[in-house]
């Protein structure tokens, strides 16, 4: 580095330049060897973790989609005392933070129908017929079993979750 142009350089002022010690052939032949399966093992490991991690997030997802097929049939029984279609009931239910696919709702609603749980009609008087449900008298009625059974249900496992036994 030249000192004219303003910078320093860590060997100014010295006469010598520090001695390098070299290592003989075979020392660093194993050096490399060994950095080359030190940075393989890190690699499998972080591939490994990555690989557990995956696992357990697909684990994960499949249980939470399990909890969520249990508390769809409540919630959207739950939104059907003013008459919706499909899409508004979507909108309705994800601004209240529950996502629910169009794939997975439009089959449910026409089960509830079938069931009895939900009452439709068309309104053909806007651009597009639409499907409107309203909920029924029997699908009120299952409401109000399902709304007591889930509260007992998180009871239940509140009391198991935040201090049952852990024996």
């Amino acid at each position: 580095m030249n000192d004219s142009q303003g910078t320093s350089s860590p060997w100014r002022g010295k006469d010598t330049l520090p001695k390098l010690r070299i290592l003989p052939p075979y020392t660093a032949y194993l050096t490399i060897l060994c950095d080359v399966q030190y940075i393989d093992t890190v690699q499998r490991t972080a591939l490994e973790d990555t690989q557990y991690m995956t696992e357990t997030d697909e684990q994960i997802s499949q249980l939470r989609l399990e909890l969520r097929r249990g508390i769809v049939v409540l919630a959207v029984l739950s939104q059907m005392d003013t008459a919706r279609y499909g899409y508004s009931l979507i909108q309705r239910l994800a601004e209240l933070g529950l996502d629910i696919e169009e794939g997975t709702l439009y089959p449910l609603l026409r089960r509830l129908e079938k069931q009895g749980w939900l009452a439709s009609e068309w309104e053909v008087g806007e651009a597009r017929p639409r499907k409107y449900y309203r909920i029924s008298a029997a699908g009120r009625e299952a409401l109000t079993i399902l709304t007591a059974e889930w509260f007992e249900t998180v009871n239940v496992m509140q009391q198991l979750l935040q201090g049952g036994n852990h024996d």
